[in-house]
């Protein structure tokens, strides 16, 4: 059976602002069921552990999906994602891919995260697949390659528009914006129209634009895995 791994952030707070933020809902349920139907074994991390923090906006009724209401009524999943194991105790070796859900959380932890970093740069290195949705991107900032590049560098990707974010009205708020890190790290940023679905793949680099990429960038992630030897 194979193994995959998701990371979610453990960031609630929304910049100064005083509201909340964390993981958003779509991007970790879309891909935990793709996972979960197709028997995958789905372990779920987070830095600090346990509870992973929701951003409430996308809890609110119009952010609901199939995915999101088959949660809601999920009492086996909600009681995973209650108990996430602490980044730190993870050995990427035990897991065949990553998957990173966005939301603005991990802009601010897991982009800097030493365990993040190091977990990424070791399945990197191994040439296992990496998934990255919406504002999940941001967690490749610091990770490098074996030559000490950028895992970004002159690879193409995706990740949320600067005017996706502009909509949202956090343009602000953000430590940074995905779009220009990605492209500043030497990334071929790519982008389709904001909100539409945009998925892309380079090597074992799978990265999706926005929430509703998440199902597609999943479903990327699987192929991927069904092409290796001893799939």
């Amino acid at each position: 059976m194979k193994k995959i791994l998701m990371v979610l952030t453990s960031h609630d707070q929304l910049g100064d602002t005083g509201k909340k933020t964390g993981f958003w809902l779509e991007e970790f349920a879309a891909p935990y069921y793709v996972f979960i139907d197709a028997d995958i074994d789905v372990t779920l991390a987070s830095p600090k552990g346990g509870q992973p923090p929701l951003d409430p906006k996308s809890d609110e009724p119009e952010a609901q999906t199939e995915a999101t209401r088959r949660f809601a009524s999920d009492t086996e999943g909600q009681m995973a994602l209650a108990d996430t194991v602490p980044l730190g105790e993870i050995d990427p070796y035990q897991f065949d891919a990553v998957f990173y859900p966005g939301g603005h959380g991990p802009l601010w932890d897991l982009a800097e995260d030493k365990d993040s970093i190091t977990l990424l740069e070791a399945f990197y290195a191994s040439n296992k697949p990496i998934a990255a949705v919406c504002h999940a991107p941001g967690v490749l900032k610091h990770v490098k390659a074996p030559d000490g590049h950028s895992v970004v560098k002159g690879k193409r990707v995706t990740g949320f528009t600067n005017s996706e974010e502009e909509a949202v009205g956090l343009t602000q708020v953000v430590p940074f914006l995905v779009e220009d890190m990605l492209k500043a790290t030497g990334a071929d940023y790519a982008k389709a129209a904001d909100w539409a679905s945009h998925v892309i793949e380079d090597g074992h680099l799978i990265t999706g634009q926005n929430p509703a990429s998440s199902e597609a960038a999943a479903k990327a992630l699987l192929k991927r895995l069904a092409q290796e030897p001893g799939a």
